[in-house]
């Protein structure tokens, strides 16, 4: 991995409106180094995703909990960690949203949609820390070259 020029850490309580203000910052952040619109789009999304399902799920909104997150960022990528004080999960355990029976399930598609939209998805520990990565595409380095 390349060196990072930018880093970040903040542990946040377990409330949706503190988990929107670091995706705010980092995005921000992105958006300053001029990543296209596309990467901000999928990092913005998988860091939302990711914040909320550590305040939600992780650590069931208790504000007493707090969400850890950490990120380096650098010409050409973006690295997240995000760790919750919750009891973790098996990624395996988790239906897969675009079965025909889970379909009309009203969660479900946030994992997917991280490992769909992040170049890396890891899930460290007992389930309650993930990290992702953002290679910065292609097309983008070298409109900032």
């Amino acid at each position: 991995m390349e060196n990072f020029t930018w880093s970040y850490q903040a542990k946040i309580e377990s409330l949706p409106e503190k988990g929107c203000e670091v995706v705010g910052i980092l995005r921000d952040q992105l958006e300053s180094m001029q990543w296209s619109a596309e990467d901000l789009f999928k990092v913005h999304l998988s860091l939302e995703e990711a914040v909320m399902n550590a305040i939600k799920h992780g650590n069931d909104r208790d504000p007493s909990k707090n969400v850890t997150v950490e990120c380096q960022i650098g010409e050409d990528s973006f690295r997240v960690l995000i760790e919750d004080e919750g009891i973790g999960f098996a990624r395996e355990t988790i239906p897969d949203p675009t079965a025909s029976e889970n379909l009309q399930q009203e969660s479900g598609r946030g994992l997917t949609i991280m490992e769909n939209f992040m170049t890396q998805v890891t899930y460290h520990g007992r389930g309650n820390v993930i990290e992702m990565i953002k290679v910065r595409s292609k097309a983008d380095s070298e409109n900032t070259a």
